[in-house]
């Protein structure tokens, strides 16, 4: 009987790595475990405020994916591991494996007094369509935009959809002609907030920012937040509506895993996405920390770049040969705002970022339909 690969998640990651092992293993028992058999578009959450997409149309049923591609699908919420990697335990039952693949996403830290009063965008349709509900009601006010990181790993962050979703509706309320009844603060306990981004892309942001009337609130710790406020070490920033990325940490039930964990919380990789000290397990994603550039970011393409190097290498494992595949370290980011886009790039050798450009916005929204069309052809299950 062949091998087992189990694959922990349905974000980007895991369904690249689907892609990949199928297409490398055509023959490979896979399973693959998560809450639901469905992907959910984070990159497009940021037009939910503005009304261009509908949390609906984000939430992509991946099942007759997954069955087009011969994976088993459990529904199950994965509590730990036992065995060095070999059981995964969920709420649903325990499930073995010859070779497992951790790509079950991170988590938001929720540490900070008061954060309940800010949303977060990258949660989810509910607080995407929350945040437009809110717009919706408002007749004026101070807005405050910001994010942090974890401070036990700095590269644990997601700031790019909040520059994004500052712009956007900045431009949505002149869009509706009632920008001037808004004041709109950016906050970053980073003195250089988007550094990971490269120094001209900051400094082309906080250009943008200062060329729309954006107010800036930046290089203060902040200490929690209050329902009509932002609270820093720097002083207040008076707000009606918070919206706020935190940091990153790794998985819920990383901590009953018995495997070696990075000082952040996620599973600790080493270049070719095999969790240290582990046989046969491996990360890609927001699951997992790796070595590389301080910039590397936790974003959908450097996720599928990882994806495909890990599934590579662990078919390499269960024929008992050693990993040769590493994902290469490339930021690719299209900043939207609404009706233009700032393409940023950056690798080992170089950064650029472009201006506001239509195309680059046409862009995004083409590469959406291209990257989803597979899974919307697919009839479900």
């Amino acid at each position: 009987m062949s091998q087992r690969i189990i694959i922990l998640g349905a974000g980007f990651a895991a369904l690249t790595a689907v892609r990949e092992l199928r297409r490398r293993a055509p023959d490979a028992r896979i399973a693959l475990i998560a809450p639901k058999a469905e992907l959910m578009y984070y990159p497009s959450l940021i037009w939910v405020p503005a009304g261009l997409r509908r949390g609906d149309d984000l939430r992509i049923d991946v099942s007759g994916f997954l069955s087009a591609h011969k994976v088993e699908f459990h529904a199950a919420r994965v509590t730990g591991l036992a065995d060095h990697g070999r059981t995964v335990l969920t709420d649903n039952g325990t499930y073995t494996n010859d070779a497992l693949l951790i790509a079950s996403g991170g988590r938001f830290l929720k540490a900070l007094p008061g954060i309940e009063h800010a949303l977060t965008i990258c949660e989810g349709a509910p607080a995407a369509e929350a945040i437009r509900e809110r717009l919706t009601t408002m007749d004026g006010g101070s807005i405050a935009f910001g994010f942090a990181t974890n401070p036990k790993e700095q590269g644990a962050m997601r700031g790019g959809p909040m520059f994004e979703l500052l712009f956007g509706i900045d431009t949505l309320l002149r869009k509706q002609g009632r920008r001037e009844k808004f004041k709109l603060t950016f906050f970053s306990p980073a003195k250089e907030p988007g550094k990971r981004l490269g120094d001209k892309a900051v400094a082309g942001l906080l250009r943008e920012m200062e060329k729309r009337g954006i107010a800036t609130h930046l290089g203060h710790k902040l200490t929690g937040f209050e329902a009509d406020r932002v609270k820093t070490e720097g002083g207040e920033v008076p707000a009606d509506l918070i919206l706020f990325m935190p940091g990153m940490t790794g998985s819920a039930w990383a901590g009953e895993s018995g495997l070696v964990l990075s000082d952040g919380g996620f599973f600790k990789a080493d270049a070719h996405c095999r969790v240290e000290g582990a046989d046969r397990v491996f990360v890609a994603g927001d699951a997992g920390s790796y070595p590389g550039p301080d910039w590397l970011p936790k974003q959908a393409h450097m996720a599928d770049l990882q994806a495909r190097a890990a599934a590579e290498n662990l078919l390499a494992a269960l024929d008992g040969k050693p990993p040769v595949a590493s994902p290469k370290p490339e930021l690719i980011c299209i900043v939207d705002t609404l009706d233009r886009g700032i393409l940023v790039y950056r690798d080992e050798k170089r950064a650029l970022i472009l201006p506001p450009c239509r195309l680059f916005h046409w862009a995004k929204r083409f590469f959406e339909w291209m990257y989803l069309r597979p899974y919307r052809k697919a009839k479900p299950a």
